[in-house]
């Protein structure tokens, strides 16, 4: 392990957390934040202490993150028992578009359960309380875990690399869809049009609303990507129809901002 190599795959892993949820949080909470306040999910903004706690707790997920590429694909000892192959011609066109389902269904299944374990009363406090300290999330909380948590997070990385045949390709834009989609998780804005939660599709999606809600119940809707999990096990919550429903169906309205944001009703 060199420290060029640490600091090649911090920079990878940093550039899209940054970028992702810089852009997000520029045109959403500065930009466009009077225009668009009335579809916040929780009205009120978070505070800016929030937003550097956030920060902090992300960089130092994000070295965290960087160790799992640097040992398994650094170590020519442990990189020799990848699946990783080189060309497309290799596999073909056909199962480098296939391999990207594959992939999120498979790191939505490992989320939902292990997001589910890390609930436990025994667990919460030692590895998930740090996340949940933002009850009100924003795209800085994508990555806003305590080390514990940054370490199972990041173990998605290994089993991606010895459960199939992937590509560089395949995991560089993998990992940036991923992060995509955290942060429009963390948003605070539902960006899905209204009623899309009862399309055949949007039954199956998971939204913003939806993990919003577990960030301010701290219980149910666990997945990730997708809501089949949570509706098989019986963990999606049962005001989630109505939550989406509130938010996306709202008339829009003169907000006032003060410390918060309130309807002048």
């Amino acid at each position: 392990m060199t420290l060029k190599y640490f600091l090649t795959q911090l920079m990878d892993v940093a550039d899209k957390y940054f970028l992702v949820a810089g852009t997000a949080f520029l045109l959403v909470y500065v930009v466009l934040r009077k225009r668009i306040a009335w579809r916040k999910i929780q009205l009120k903004f978070p505070a800016d202490k929030d937003y550097r706690r956030e920060i902090i707790d992300s960089t130092i997920s994000m070295l965290i993150f960087a160790l799992s590429p640097v040992i398994i694909l650094g170590v020519p000892a442990i990189r020799v028992h990848t699946q990783l192959y080189k060309a497309v011609a290799d596999l073909g066109w056909t199962y480098f578009f296939l391999v990207f389902p594959i992939l999120f269904v498979v790191h939505d299944a490992y989320f939902y359960w292990m997001h589910r374990l890390i609930h436990h009363p025994r667990l919460f406090r030692l590895i998930h309380l740090e996340h949940h300290r933002s009850v009100n999330p924003s795209p800085w909380t994508a990555y806003a875990f305590g080390p514990i948590e940054a370490f199972i997070e990041s173990l998605i990385f290994p089993i991606i690399l010895f459960l199939i045949p992937v590509m560089i390709w395949h995991v560089f834009i993998f990992f940036l869809l991923s992060i995509v989609y955290n942060v429009y998780g963390h948003l605070g804005f539902e960006l899905y049009p209204r009623g899309f939660h009862r399309t055949l599709a949007g039954r199956w999606v998971n939204t913003s609303v939806s993990h919003n809600q577990h960030h301010r119940y701290f219980k149910g809707n666990y997945g990730l990507y997708f809501l089949w999990w949570d509706r098989w096990m019986g963990t999606l919550r049962a005001d989630y129809d109505s939550a989406f429903a509130e938010v996306t169906e709202r008339q829009k309205r003169q907000v006032v901002e003060t410390e918060s944001i309130q309807y002048d009703v």
